[in-house]
């Protein structure tokens, strides 16, 4: 008894149907062990022996087993006293974020409000211009923002990407027989936003609260300029001391105890390195699962007009 493959649309499958298919289930196999694969290595050489790090041992699983690596990352105080900071900036960037890109997509949503035209192009122009690091700088320093954590939370603050994809959500996914009703029912303008839309766009909400935030935790650049408190460093700069700490290290005048318990250290640093990577991205990935069935519905529905 012979079996008949239907396609998706509902028809008997063609052989040109049959090798389309077969191509891109190969290019997902393809894909994924090339997303998977540095993810598995990065944790494998993050627990392996510092010394079949070095000597490039590891492939993809474990060589030996040690937590030496993540011990001296934890015991360095640095690192918390970074996570503190990060998690203040990553959480007041977000709120920021989402107070001034929400009620900016409104304003480019209602078309009937006075100078819709002017605030779009307005907010347009930001996407091709951009003042530059130097004026920005300078700013920064004549509002006396400078070794204060506002510039990191206020420089990106809002996003025209952001704003489209917010927008397009409210065009798309609520209807704007919804909001005609609300104003003939005598509904103002602010208590159509924040009674209707704002409980109707938690998806987007969450798309753009969940860029915001991995944005404000993976910042790197914006500290070191305008930060000079080492107090103040979020994570990813402390990681960054950390990386290169130990590199201009003197061996000559050395003992050969002190002699071994350097090169112990330079090995050491390699599994550090990776066991870093794990250590800034584990608060992203647990915090991406919750938001993982809002991320999708808001991406999809926000990004299928422009």
């Amino acid at each position: 008894m012979k079996i008949k493959m239907l396609s998706g649309r509902g028809r008997l499958a063609s052989k040109d149907d049959l090798a389309v298919d077969t191509a891109v289930l190969l290019l997902t196999i393809v894909t994924l062990i090339i997303v998977v694969y540095p993810l598995i290595f990065v944790l494998s050489a993050s627990v392996s022996e510092p010394l079949s790090v070095v000597r490039g041992e590891v492939r993809l699983l474990p060589v030996g087993f040690t937590l030496e690596g993540y011990g001296r990352i934890l015991e360095y105080k640095p690192v918390w006293r970074g996570y503190a900071n990060t998690i203040v900036y990553t959480v007041c960037g977000t709120i920021v974020s989402l107070v001034a890109t929400i009620p900016g997509a409104y304003v480019l949503f209602r078309r009937e409000i006075r100078g819709h035209g002017f605030f779009t192009t307005y907010f347009a122009i930001t996407m091709f211009f951009n003042a530059g690091l130097v004026p920005t700088y300078l700013a920064v320093q004549s509002y006396g923002m400078l070794d204060t954590m506002w510039p990191l939370i206020l420089d990106g603050a809002v996003s025209m990407s952001h704003l489209i994809v917010v927008r397009t959500y409210f065009n798309t996914s609520i209807p704007k027989d919804l909001s005609e009703a609300a104003f003939i029912d005598g509904c103002s303008d602010f208590r159509l936003f924040f009674e209707i839309m704002l409980p109707l766009a938690k998806p987007v909400i969450a798309v753009i609260a969940l860029y915001a935030a991995v944005a404000q935790w993976n910042s790197y650049f914006k500290p070191l300029i305008y930060l000079s408190d080492p107090t103040k460093y979020p994570l990813q700069v402390h990681l960054r001391n950390i990386l290169i700490m130990g590199e201009t290290t003197d061996f000559m005048g050395s003992d050969a105890d002190e002699l071994a318990d350097m090169v112990r250290l330079r090995q050491l640093r390699e599994s550090m390195k990776y066991g870093l990577i794990v250590v800034s991205a584990l608060p992203m990935l647990c915090v991406y699962p919750f938001l993982q069935r809002f991320f999708m519905k808001g991406i999809m529905m926000g990004s299928v007009k422009g």
